[in-house]
């Protein structure tokens, strides 16, 4: 089987296109046919060692697809299963290796492909709209990157829970998408801070660096901060007393593990968001699609910010005649 491997960290180049023996499953463990895998900012921060790792290794951390074998022990997954995980390395592969506990069944209804671009991202915002700041109806929300992945993600479940939502984009064509995820009001980065001084009551940021001041200046007082992510960059150190002066603003940095710790809890997330989308609730964006062996591609892409929505790697053995680049 083909996967791709990174032997040393650093930027898209490193990404390596082998060929490996097929894997078995050890105890606990099933092997997937992967039918498409997610490619996500988590993967450019392993990748590029922001996020060390032990190498060489293979990396990408979501994908779904179809049960190939089960190991010793497993019980609730069958060969023929179509099932989906997330936060699994070795993901952009042909065959994957996966926890049997850390996957999910995969409805008829969604096919494995919006299985893939749902797991990362949509239990991301389904735990930062339900868990980390619970929205109520009325809340005044800001998400930025509004076009991207998690933009529209976040934007469709804050108005499912009755928020007035906020985004930032750079440019029309973005903003044309946000508005049809169905954000209010759509701002540039450049005026977002001023237009949203002191009104806002929770940030959803997976910018960094470069918003981060202007959404602790949106809060309004005892607000919440949530970074999620720093696609521009790390956030600097910051001083608390800087919370302070703003309004005893409250700031969390949460990441997916945390909160789909226990398997009761991935698998509700996971029910939640395939339920909204078999109903025409939610609606997954993808927006372009490679051929596993231009992974290189794909990290340049969402890194130079040249797409919208979800990408997908697809494996040569599934690809058909529906990839691009």
């Amino acid at each position: 089987m083909h996967a791709i491997f990174v032997s040393a960290q650093g930027g898209p180049e490193v990404l390596e296109y082998v060929e490996r023996p097929d894997p078995t499953p050890g105890d606990g463990e099933v092997v997937v046919d992967v039918a498409a895998s997610g490619v996500n900012f988590i993967d450019i921060y392993y990748r590029s060692g922001a996020y060390p790792l032990d190498l060489p290794i293979a990396i990408g951390s979501e994908g779904a697809g179809t049960v190939a074998a089960v190991g010793a022990g497993v019980r609730d997954v069958a060969v023929g299963d179509t099932v989906a995980w997330a936060n699994v390395l070795g993901s952009y592969a042909e065959k994957a290796v996966v926890p049997a506990a850390r996957l999910v069944p995969v409805p008829d209804g969604v096919s494995a492909e919006l299985a893939a671009a749902t797991m990362l991202q949509g239990m991301t915002a389904h735990y930062l709209t339900h868990s980390t700041h619970e929205v109520k109806e009325g809340d005044r929300v800001l998400v930025h990157a509004g076009a991207g992945g998690m933009g529209q993600l976040l934007i469709q479940l804050a108005k499912l829970r009755g928020a007035t939502v906020y985004t930032t984009v750079s440019t029309d064509e973005k903003e044309k998408l946000a508005r049809e995820a169905g954000a209010d009001e759509v701002l540039r980065y450049d005026d977002f801070a001023e237009a949203l001084r002191g009104t806002i009551d929770v940030v959803y940021d997976g910018v960094g660096k470069a918003t981060f001041d202007g959404s602790l200046d949106a809060l309004r007082p005892r607000g919440l901060m949530a970074l999620y992510g720093a696609a521009s960059g790390p956030v600097p150190p910051l001083d608390p007393q800087t919370l302070n002066k703003k309004g005893s603003l409250f700031l969390t940095r949460p990441t997916l593990v945390h909160y789909i710790a226990e398997r009761a809890e991935l698998l509700r997330r996971a029910s939640d968001l395939f339920g909204w989308i078999s109903a025409g609730e939610l609606r997954i964006n993808i927006s372009h699609r490679y051929p596993l062996a231009d992974a290189q591609k794909a990290h340049e892409d969402l890194a130079g910010r040249r797409t919208t929505g979800k990408l997908l790697l697809i494996p040569a053995s599934t690809a058909g005649d529906h990839t691009d680049r």
